[in-house]
């Protein structure tokens, strides 16, 4: 009876408490002011702006990088974080996962993962308190146009809680198995400049209509979150996990793209620009989306078919009169360029030791003059190809053949590259009518991609540039350490990203308006 009577007298303090600090969230005022004219319609939830259990909270623990569901039940639905040991529960009601662990580990504080409000459980009263900003920052952060802007301007250098100093946007990624071969890529198109303005603010993006029951367009927006905690200057952490970016990938390419293997990062990277590109509604336009403005360029592809080598001489020539082997042109756009190493040399040198082969950047774009020829067999007939470049992409994705797969093994081309940070002049490439069209034709080294190691047991790392410091970061996973730009040159380069320098320094004297 004492228990009973006590318990009554304590939820009528408890609903007293509550009707005297609930407000209105329109007016700001509170329920029971006598100026306010209208009655209350509805019940208004309770709300507190000074919580006992503040303190409680543990921001080293806190991670969001994780895929919201409950931790229990698996649900997806109505999830809450507990900001004292950071982990996902469902519901705030009595009886629900969160309620119990509130009850059972006395945590108190809990933020709604989807509604970003933060609620003291089991009393179950809202908390509104300004120091909790930060962490509403932190699941969702936020960029004006101003502060992107200037992004590459302003050196900044962040401090994490516990202590590890960062700069935005050169923060390393979590390998959580074998997705090396993913973060690199991610790495490198964060310091595309385009491309990061577009995806930090979310309103460029979010209002695009896609079928119903399509599933890419979660890829465009777990790419737009990354990218926002790459470049949050408030993190709590100096690294951040690619968790639901990953699975998405997983999920978007049919299980193609694995966290638990290895993969080729071309291939990735071929299938992420294509898929964020249908997933922005793009189409054959240059126009249509961020990815075709970024790096879509034009070329000309010249290819003949090659006559029998055992036919006879009249033979060949009576062939080479027809139709079917006359020169054929087609216009092709590409997002990136594949270009070939020289073999690997097969003896060794007078020491007994390796040759390293070394081939210059220029050597290889000479495949794309418009006049050199390289054969492409197939099992039925021999085709003689040259490539001519028709129109230059704002930023140049160039790749490196390394990897030949026969009916064994894959064998890898140790064959270094010399090529210069800035300063590439692609101009000798185009023919004097192109050239008199495209009025920039220098591009300036902004990421580079490295394999390290055996074909199939190897790593890979990323070079990127920090244009704010003007220095040259290494990554590779979570390990992020400055480099010298002249120990780049010296790595065996697989991916390579340039920027089409837009200056007063590079205007060709024979350009024309474009």
């Amino acid at each position: 009876m004492l228990m009973s009577t006590s318990r009554n007298c304590f939820r009528d303090d408890f609903e007293q408490r509550n009707s005297l600090i609930s407000m209105d969230s329109k007016t700001g005022k509170r329920s029971n002011d006598p100026s306010e004219d209208e009655k209350p319609t509805k019940k208004r939830p309770a709300m507190s702006f000074k919580c006992p259990y503040l303190d409680t909270i543990d921001r080293s623990r806190l991670d969001f990088d994780f895929e919201k569901l409950c931790s229990v039940s698996l649900s997806r639905i109505n999830v809450y974080a507990c900001l004292i040991c950071g982990k996902y529960f469902q519901g705030k009601g009595p009886g629900t996962y969160a309620y119990l662990h509130s009850v059972g580990e006395d945590h108190h504080v809990y933020i709604n993962l989807h509604t970003l409000k933060f609620y003291c459980l089991p009393d179950n009263y809202e908390i509104v308190d300004a120091p909790l900003e930060d962490i509403k920052y932190l699941i969702n952060p936020t960029f004006s146009k101003e502060y992107i802007e200037n992004l590459d301007k302003n050196d900044t250098i962040s401090r994490a809680i516990g202590g590890a100093t960062y700069r935005p946007g050169i923060v390393g990624l979590n390998n959580i198995k074998a997705n090396d071969y993913c973060n690199v890529i991610l790495q490198a198109l964060i310091t595309v400049r385009p491309i990061r303005n577009y995806f930090l603010r979310e309103e460029n993006y979010k209002d695009i209509k896609r079928p119903p029951g399509d599933i890419s367009f979660q890829l465009v927006h777990r790419f737009g979150e990354l990218m926002r905690k790459l470049w949050n200057p408030r993190n709590f952490k100096n690294h951040v996990s690619p968790h639901e970016m990953l699975q998405s990938v997983v999920l978007c390419s049919d299980k193609k793209f694995q966290i638990t293997q290895q993969g080729n990062p071309v291939n990735f990277m071929s299938w992420f620009l294509n898929a964020l590109h249908i997933s922005l509604n793009g189409t054959k336009r240059r126009d249509s989306s961020i990815i075709y403005k970024t790096f879509l360029g034009d070329m000309k592809i010249y290819s003949r078919k090659i006559p029998p080598i055992d036919l006879k001489d009249e033979e060949k020539r009576s062939l080479l009169a027809t139709e079917e082997y006359q020169e054929k042109v087609e216009n092709s756009p590409f997002l990136f360029l594949s270009a070939d190493l020289p073999p690997a040399p097969l003896f060794k040198d007078e020491m007994k030791e390796n040759i390293i082969p070394q081939v210059s950047l220029y050597a290889l774009l000479s495949k794309f003059n418009g006049v050199n020829e390289k054969e492409y067999k197939t099992y039925k007939e021999n085709i003689m190809k040259r490539f001519e470049i028709t129109r230059l992409p704002p930023y140049l994705i160039l790749v490196m053949q390394r990897f030949t797969k026969n009916t064994f093994f894959i064998e890898k081309n140790p064959t270094i590259v010399n090529f210069p940070i800035k300063n590439v002049d692609v101009g000798e490439l185009l023919t004097p009518e192109i050239r008199a069209k495209q009025k920039h034709t220098v591009y300036d080294l902004v990421a580079n991609i490295v394999h390290d190691g055996e074909p199939t047991k190897g790593s890979y790392r990323v070079h990127v540039l920090h244009k704010a410091s003007g220095k040259w970061f290494e990554m590779q996973d979570l390990h992020v350490t400055e480099i010298l730009p002249q120990m780049i040159t010296l790595t065996e380069s697989y991916i390579q990203i340039y920027e089409l320098r837009k200056d007063s320094r590079t205007n060709n004297s024979s350009a024309e308006p474009s």
